[in-house]
């Protein structure tokens, strides 16, 4: 049984309330001012460690951008998937009004527990769809991203031979992101060759850093992954054989300065901003929310090597300006790309 008592820890309520309106502009949705609903409470259930400088503390820095507007913030860390809808069922108990699983794997626990609580909103950070009156999901483009990053690897790659190292195989985002990394890779060199190693954990950096190596071993110059604390399993494995890879946060860069060349740097902050609107005057379920290089304000991600710089050094004038060109065709809705599971699938 999920224990609050344990796993909760609250954050202190914001005393003053903000008077300026906090406008994102996030799919041409404003977010009102803080004081619209400054007393009212939001959570964020995580799966994994708010240390692991990835997934986890991706949510977790996100959720903290409510308190500054005015929300009353609590968090769960380390949530199993058996306790995925004590736990949201435990905070509506409680009255908090927004209630966030951060991962696509609390999408059937939302489901489940969302219509006993029709005055809290639930929302799957990276879940595939909303239903009901109060169950919303909202991600990135997966598929954007992912492709860019195969563009790079494809480009940077000497040995013709380019891995990935990911968790859940099948999980929507998973699917999506991997898959357009295959795709984008050949969209720029149809002979590279793409090999896909799925170990069934976000977390196990040990495991990642095996497969990792497996994947050098058989000739991969460029790693990357979708993974949570195990990505810096494949840092580690890039770093130790001296080969490129890329990371899903600045904090990666940090591992391996000179094998990184950019990280997918997700922006939970700004997504969850927004929802909280629909929480402050009521649920507002049933949607699916998805921001992208095609969406105004914000694009739910970005491409970065450290704040305010893309790319390491490393990386050529034209190949970085070839991404920029993939980023304005995906911006203005001339390049859209479709994944299926057989794109994502493991192995080569």
């Amino acid at each position: 049984m999920f224990n609050t008592q344990n796993e909760v820890r609250s954050c202190k309520s914001i005393a003053r309330r903000l008077r300026q309106a906090f406008v994102l502009g996030l799919a041409g949705m404003a977010v009102v001012s803080a004081s619209a609903f400054a007393a009212e409470k939001a959570a964020i259930l995580l799966p994994g460690s708010i240390n692991d400088q990835s997934w986890n503390a991706q949510g977790y820095a996100g959720v903290k951008q409510l308190k500054a507007m005015g929300w009353d913030v609590a968090y769960s860390e380390n949530v199993q998937p058996a306790d995925m809808a004590q736990a949201m069922r435990d905070y509506a108990r409680q009255g908090y009004r927004l209630v966030i699983g951060h991962t696509g794997r609390f999408q059937s626990a939302a489901q489940a527990v969302g219509p006993r609580f029709p005055k809290t909103l639930f929302v799957v950070g990276s879940g595939s769809a909303g239903s009901g009156k109060n169950v919303a999901s909202v991600d990135f483009d997966n598929t954007q991203f992912g492709y860019l990053e195969g563009v790079l690897a494809a480009r940077m790659s000497k040995t013709g031979k380019i891995g990935s190292v990911n968790g859940l195989e099948g999980l929507p985002n998973v699917v999506a992101q991997v898959g357009a990394f295959r795709k984008g890779a050949k969209s720029v060199r149809p002979d590279i060759q793409v090999k896909v190693i799925y170990i069934q954990d976000m977390e196990d950096a040990g495991a990642a850093k095996e497969a990792a190596l497996s994947l050098i071993a058989w000739g991969a110059d460029f790693v990357t992954g979708k993974l949570n604390a195990g990505q810096s399993g494949i840092i580690a494995a890039a770093k130790e054989k001296n080969v490129y890879a890329a990371g899903r946060s600045v904090a990666d860069t940090a591992l391996a300065p000179k094998n990184v060349l950019t990280n997918i740097v997700e922006q939970w902050g700004d997504m969850y901003a927004a929802v909280a609107d629909s929480a402050a005057h009521g649920p507002k379920g049933g949607e699916y929310r998805l921001y992208g290089l095609n969406s105004q304000g914000s694009t739910g991600a970005q491409l970065a090597y450290q704040p305010g710089q893309q790319f390491n050094p490393v990386v050529p004038v034209a190949i970085s300006q070839e991404l920029d060109d993939v980023e304005k065709k995906f911006a203005s809705g001339n390049l859209k790309v479709t994944v299926t599971p057989q794109d994502a699938r493991g192995g080569l």
